[in-house]
């Protein structure tokens, strides 16, 4: 991507305060936009912002499962630029494993908060402030996984949030394409990141034997992704579910 591509456009990522979240705060500042990092860990965030600049970055505390979090973070976006952002990146994600008959509906309804719920009032928010800012050429990228399709065992609820992003986004793409806004997700395979980085070693090896790649991806190659589908080199890209594995299915 060119320096510059991106240049006038305000992004929130959420998520933004490790792994594919900061990588994708990165590029999107390296393409010239103006970035809001938001997470639930609001040292995290600041110090992604830290990395890109006082002048071209705002760190806001999210938790993208309340409501009255989110609306508090579309006042926040608002303040820090005076401009709704037209980039959007539903990166905020957690898992909580275990087998379904030994799962507590706490780590379902945790898992779905986040990932699922999250998504939607983050989506929600911002493209009611999209909308009402009369912004043109709006892009929302959400985080989907190739659990979604893989379907491991011990991940029932991350699946199911990660397969139901799928279809949340397609919705939302054939609903917001008449305000001239694009949704698009991705489902990233094994990510370097402190998520995956909990996984014993034994699972990773499994992985990377899978993938015919031969290695786990880095949070840069999903950003890269992301940094696309925010561009305007993907203005006829709408409603489409990219997967970036490696090759792993």
């Amino acid at each position: 991507m060119s320096a510059g591509l991106l240049a006038g456009k305000v992004a929130l990522v959420t998520g933004a305060g490790s792994g594919i979240g900061r990588a994708t705060c990165r590029l999107l500042a390296r393409d010239g936009a103006k970035v809001i990092a938001a997470d639930r860990n609001l040292q995290a965030a600041q110090q992604t912002a830290q990395e890109l600049g006082s002048d071209r970055s705002a760190a806001l505390e999210v938790d993208v499962s309340s409501a009255k979090s989110v609306q508090g973070a579309v006042a926040e976006a608002l303040k820090a630029f005076q401009v709704a952002p037209s980039i959007v990146v539903n990166s905020a994600g957690i898992t909580r494993d275990g087998y379904l008959l030994k799962m507590p509906e706490r780590d379902y309804d945790d898992v779905y908060a986040v990932n699922l719920k999250g998504t939607f009032l983050v989506t929600q928010a911002f493209a009611k402030a999209m909308i009402e800012g009369q912004l043109s050429g709006g892009s929302i990228v959400n985080l989907s996984s190739i659990v979604a399709k893989m379907n491991n065992i011990g991940q029932a609820n991350y699946a199911a949030t990660k397969a139901g992003v799928i279809s949340f986004t397609e919705v939302a793409s054939k609903e917001f394409g008449k305000f001239g806004i694009r949704v698009n997700c991705i489902l990233p395979g094994y990510i370097d990141t402190p998520m995956v980085a909990v996984v014993p070693d034994a699972i990773k090896q499994q992985v990377v034997q899978r993938c015919p790649l031969g290695r786990l991806g880095q949070p840069e190659e999903i950003a890269e992704v992301i940094a696309f589908l925010a561009s305007p080199q993907s203005s006829y890209v709408n409603g489409a579910a990219i997967e970036v594995t490696g090759g792993l299915k």
